[in-house]
């Protein structure tokens, strides 16, 4: 199986284009545990299989290293419309993606032949608790206390596709992630589990972002994340609704438009292409 790894911000997808390659869809679940393991895999945050669309120009899916599906993911996306132009399966600057948060658009920023930036429409935030999905009362989740491990976090829930619980915080390099990420990840509130994003606002137009993902624990960036992140302080009250938002790698911006549409622009880098032995 030929496959390409690409980042976007040290977030690392291993991209498989299956317009060509031939590859069961019942294995794209137990193929992801195995290619993503760092040591005994290609290693990467994700498998992401590139299919046809019978609605828009390709189909992306995207698998977590334990094997889980998620419904959508940002820095892939961006990924997969780096690959898909360059590679020429879609050579177009507005590319269709259908996934499982519906069909989202990434716009290309074209440079010397190549894809500079990738400017995605993420589409509007889901802001209802059952939308997120949480269980609890009708209403929005704003600065909500969530107890978990026996602290009291407060929290604000966001869907960008996929579910994502913000908590703001005051210095984001002091959050222990590998313990409170799984706790609330896991909490009995989220029915599907969730993303889990820790937020350092440092003035109105800038944030610094740890995250924790589900299905795939500590990663570099989270493009919905980021999205969900800027939602979130914006409810909150604590930035405008433009935020450049600093990840460990560089910066994504994000912006919660008038429109109610949530614009995502950063890079995304191809690291190698290989073949791998899937069978």
């Amino acid at each position: 199986m030929r496959f390409t790894k690409v980042h976007g911000l040290g977030n690392d997808f291993i991209l498989v284009n299956c317009f060509e390659e031939r590859v069961k869809q019942e294995e794209f679940a137990s193929l992801a545990v195995k290619i993503c393991d760092r040591r005994f895999g290609v290693g990467g945050d994700g498998f992401v299989p590139l299919l046809p669309s019978k609605e828009a120009d390709a189909t992306m899916r995207i698998f977590n290293p334990d094997g889980s599906e998620a419904e959508m993911c940002g820095n892939a996306i961006r990924c997969a419309a780096k690959y898909m132009y360059e590679k020429g399966v879609v050579r177009k600057e507005r590319i269709m993606v259908e996934t499982l948060a519906g069909i989202v658009v990434p716009r290309l920023v074209i440079k010397n032949g190549g894809v500079e930036l990738v400017t995605v429409d993420m589409g509007p935030p889901r802001l209802e608790r059952a939308e997120i999905p949480m269980t609890g009362p009708p209403g929005r989740v704003v600065n909500e206390p969530l107890e978990a491990g026996g602290a009291v976090y407060h929290i604000t829930a966001v869907s960008m596709g996929n579910p994502h619980c913000i908590i703001f915080v005051s210095d984001a390099e002091q959050v222990d992630l590998h313990t409170v990420g799984p706790l609330i990840e896991n909490h009995r509130v989220f029915p599907r589990r969730t993303n889990v994003e820790f937020i350092q606002v440092l003035n109105r137009s800038e944030a610094v972002m740890k995250v924790w993902e589900r299905g795939a624990g500590v990663t570099m960036a989270c493009g919905t994340g980021a999205c969900a992140a800027v939602v979130a302080c914006v409810l909150n009250g604590f930035t405008s609704r433009r935020v450049t938002v600093h990840l460990a790698a560089g910066d994504l911006v994000i912006e919660w438009a008038e429109d109610n549409r949530v614009y995502m622009t950063g890079p995304a880098e191809e690291v190698f292409t290989g073949d791998y032995p899937c069978r």
